[in-house]
C-alpha cells in the first residue's frame, strides 16, 4: 500500500507552486545595503553570559541586584533589536519596578533564607523573554496577523503564568512567524525576524555529534533510518487536520486568518501577494493552498505510516535511549529560503506530532560562523534523558557562542 495518486500529485503540486513563488520572492525582495553590518556587535556586559541558574542564585545571595541584571538586558536588547527585529513589544519600566521590588523583598529576607527563596521562586528576578503568540498581560496577543493589531492579552498564558510564579520577570513580547505555522520569523505585522550570527539569514541551524558521543561516554552509537519520516511532512499536515477526541474537527486555517473579518480566499489572496496588497505572508498562503488540496476520508497508508513509527520508536527508545536528529537539513538558510524547500519543518513536526520530548541544544558555530544544534528526542515521559544529554552536548561542543564575536 503506497500514496494515492491524488496524494502524490498534491505533494508535486504544492512543492511547484511554492518553487515559483520563491523564484518571484526572490526578485522581489531587497537587496542589503552596501556597507551594512552582517551581525550584532560582541556582547561587552559578562552578565550576559551567564545561565538564568546562575543569575538566580547570584540574585538570591546579594551578590548581583535584579534590577543590574534587568537592565543590562535591556541595555543589550536595545542594542541589537533594531538589527534583529526579534523584540516587538517592551515592558521595560514595568520590568526595572518589578526588578526593584525583588531586590527590597531579598532584603527583607532573614538570614539563610536562601534555601527557602529557591524552592519556593527558583527564577526570582531572573528576566526572559515571551513568544508574542503566547498571551502576556497587558502585550500584544496577535500572533503576527494584522488585523489583530491593538489586541492586548487580558490574562497570562499558562506556561508564562507559571514562569512569573517562579519569580521570572518579563520583559516583552518577541516575534513569530504568522500564527506560529511557519519555520521563518516572518510576518506582515512586525516584518522580519534575523539571525544575529547573519543578519541575511533565518535563525536556525543543525548538526549530526556521533563520534563524540562513542569516543568519550563509550556508547554504542546506531545510525537509524526510518523510512516512514519521508511521509513526515504529509502524516503532520493528515493529523493536524483530524478531529479532537470528541469529534469536533479543527478550525480551518482560512478562518484562523481571517478571525471573524472577511473570509480568505487562498487563490485571491495568492493574486493580492502578486500585486503587493496581501496582509498574509507567502508561507500562511501556501498552508491555505495546501488546506483546501485536502478532502476525502484520511489516508489509511499515512495512518499506517505513522503507526509503524511510533512502533519502531518505542521499541528503540524505550526508557533509555535518545536519537539525535537535525531540526533542519541545512545551516541557516537564507531570508525566504525555506519557501522553495516547504516540507522541511517535518524535521521538527513529526516528533510534535508523535507527542514526544524534545531538547533543542546549541553545539557551537560552524566554520562560516553560523549556529549548529542538535534536537535530542527520547520516548514519551522521558525528559530527563533529553535534558540530562543536551546538557553534556553543550558542555562537550561549546554550546552558544557569542554572536559578535570573530
Amino acid at each position: 500500500m503506497s500514496l494515492s495518486r491524488m496524494e502524490r500529485l498534491q505533494v508535486w503540486v504544492m512543492s511547484a507552486i511554492m518553487a515559483v513563488l520563491y523564484v518571484i520572492f526572490w526578485l522581489l525582495s531587497p537587496r542589503p545595503r552596501a556597507g551594512a553590518p552582517s551581525k550584532v556587535l560582541p556582547i561587552t556586559n559578562p552578565l550576559l553570559k551567564l545561565s538564568a541558574t546562575q543569575l538566580a542564585q547570584k540574585i538570591r545571595r546579594r551578590e548581583l541586584s535584579s534590577v543590574e541584571v534587568v537592565q543590562a538586558y535591556i541595555d543589550r536588547i536595545q542594542e541589537v533589536n533594531p538589527l534583529l527585529n526579534a523584540m516587538v513589544k517592551d515592558r521595560f519600566s514595568a520590568a526595572l519596578q518589578e526588578a526593584a521590588q525583588v531586590d527590597i523583598l531579598i532584603e527583607e529576607e532573614t538570614s539563610g533564607a536562601e534555601e527557602a527563596l529557591a524552592e519556593r521562586l527558583p527564577l526570582l528576578g531572573v528576566p526572559l523573554s515571551v513568544k508574542e503568540s503566547f498571551a502576556l498581560q497587558g502585550m500584544p496577543h496577535t500572533s503576527g496577523l494584522p488585523f489583530k493589531a491593538g489586541v492586548l492579552a487580558s490574562v497570562d498564558a499558562p506556561n508564562v503564568a507559571y514562569l512569573k510564579r517562579a519569580g521570572a520577570i518579563p520583559l516583552g513580547v518577541t516575534n513569530t512567524p504568522e500564527l506560529c505555522m511557519w519555520s521563518e520569523c516572518h510576518n506582515r505585522l512586525y516584518g522580519i525576524t534575523r539571525n544575529p550570527y547573519s543578519l541575511d539569514r533565518t535563525p536556525g541551524g543543525s548538526s549530526e555529534v556521533v563520534e563524540h558521543l562513542e569516543a568519550d561516554l563509550g556508547v554504542r552509537v546506531q545510525e537509524l533510518r526510518l523510512p516512514e519520516l519521508k511521509y513526515g511532512h504529509l502524516i503532520w499536515e493528515l493529523f493536524m487536520g483530524l478531529p479532537d477526541k470528541d469529534g469536533k474537527p479543527p478550525q480551518p486555517f482560512t478562518e484562523l486568518m481571517s478571525e471573524g473579518g472577511s473570509t480568505v480566499w487562498p487563490p485571491s489572496e495568492l493574486v493580492k501577494w502578486m500585486m503587493g496588497r496581501s496582509s498574509h505572508t507567502m508561507a500562511s498562503i501556501g498552508l491555505a493552498l495546501s488546506e483546501m488540496a485536502h478532502f476525502g476520508k484520511p489516508s489509511q497508508f499515512l495512518l499506517q505510516q505513522k503507526e509503524a513509527l511510533e512502533r519502531r520508536l518505542e521499541e528503540l527508545l524505550g526508557t533509555d535511549g535518545v536519537l539525535l536528529c537535525p531540526p533542519h537539513p541545512h545551516l541557516a538558510p537564507k531570508h525566504h529560503h525555506p519557501l522553495f524547500t516547504p516540507f522541511n519543518f517535518a524535521y521538527t513536526g513529526i516528533f510534535n506530532i508523535l507527542g514526544l520530548p524534545i531538547t533543542q541544544c546549541p553545539l557551537g558555530l560552524s566554520q562560516e560562523g553560523l549556529p549548529l544544534g542538535v534536537q535530542v528526542v527520547a520516548w514519551k515521559l522521558q525528559d530527563r534523558l533529553t535534558l540530562a544529554t543536551a546538557l553534556y552536548l553543550e558542555k562537550a561542543f561549546g554550546g552558544w557562542s557569542d554572536p559578535g564575536d570573530p
